[in-house]
């Protein structure tokens, strides 16, 4: 099979594609054929060595994928050959298969097709995850999303309204805010033309708002804390920007405000329960066309280097997916 490898650690551009055995799955796990592979900002970190966990060299990234099974080991009892799944893989899926625990593979609903449930499960799970069980988003609270036409950013401004929030989409130019309203955005703010900090002021009647998801970090950081409303809650879902800002514990203090970190992948494993039923309402919301992914481009394989050099300068919108050769 054909596979997009990091031989040594490095910028997306190295990566090369190659032939390699298929995999064998392991008692536990279902060897997926790839008919699509989300391009996730890990996809970035992982192969210059910078995420939170490192696989062996040589490995194909890729850390979600949808496809049929074609295989599945000893132990697995959930999934038969043929069946329609996603799967979060964490790394793997630039491939054209790849092996994966039955624990990490759902089936694809009837309502979506592969692309789109390749864009889906990790952007959407992280989104659901940080609103519903980190921020305690409610019906009538005013959400703000930063970065809000990447692919989470986008994901939490379709969950926030299906929640019953008000969004504020904050993004850095007119044309990635557009797309945030297509999205069901109700108010925009342009953060290379505006302050923050008085933008959400200006929205808010100086009041606040009452949760802020922040996928971008960096020097957007301190002016979000400040825009908080009373008891706010900063959800700190990711550094796009590529700096890890420092925290004045004192405006944390002063608005009796929360700081909550979102780690989906963790909480996936250690709550798999919750992050079924999460899920199960993310489905939902799918098949009511309350969900919509933007997926705003597709990668051959062998051009996958390309999509992650595109995620990373954060030229992205929306969501980027693979879609190896088909046999």
């Amino acid at each position: 099979m054909k596979a997009l490898l990091c031989k040594h650690l490095g910028p997306a551009r190295e990566l090369v594609l190659e032939d390699v055995p298929s995999p064998t799955p392991k008692p536990n796990e279902v060897l997926l054929n790839v008919q699509a592979a989300g391009v996730n900002f890990p996809d970035t970190l992982i192969i210059e060595g910078k995420y939170q966990f490192q696989p062996p060299l040589p490995f194909s990234p890729g850390g979600e994928a949808a496809g049929t099974v074609a295989a599945v080991g000893a132990k697995v009892g959930a999934f038969k050959v043929g069946d329609r799944v996603m799967a979060l893989t964490g790394w793997g899926a630039f491939a054209e298969q790849v092996a994966v625990p039955a624990s990490n593979v759902m089936p694809v609903p009837a309502s979506m097709d592969f692309i789109t449930a390749a864009a889906f499960g990790m952007t959407y799970g992280t989104s659901m995850h940080a609103l519903h069980q980190r921020g305690r988003l409610q019906t009538g609270e005013t959400l703000l999303v930063l970065g809000a036409s990447g692919g989470v950013g986008l994901a939490a401004v379709e969950i926030g309204k299906a929640m019953g929030a008000r969004v504020i989409a904050a993004a850095s130019s007119a044309q990635k805010l557009a797309v945030a309203r297509a999205a069901g955005a109700d108010d925009l703010i342009d953060y290379s033309q505006d302050n923050l900090r008085e933008a959400i002021k200006r929205l808010t009647d100086g009041k606040g708002v009452d949760v802020i998801y922040d996928p971008v970090g960096g020097e957007l950081f301190e002016h979000a804390v400040r825009g908080l409303a009373w008891n706010g809650r900063l959800l700190v879902v990711g550094f796009a920007s590529g700096t890890i800002p420092q925290l004045a514990a004192n405006l944390v203090l002063l608005k009796g405000a929360a700081v909550l970190g979102v780690f989906w992948g963790a909480f996936a494993q250690r709550q798999p329960e919750d992050n079924a039923a999460n899920f199960k309402q993310l489905f939902a919301w799918h098949a009511q066309g309350k969900l919509k992914p933007l997926v705003s481009q597709t990668y051959a394989l062998a051009d996958a280097g390309a999509a992650i050099e595109t995620l990373g300068q954060r030229q992205a919108v929306g969501k980027l997916v693979v879609v190896p050769p088909r046999a």
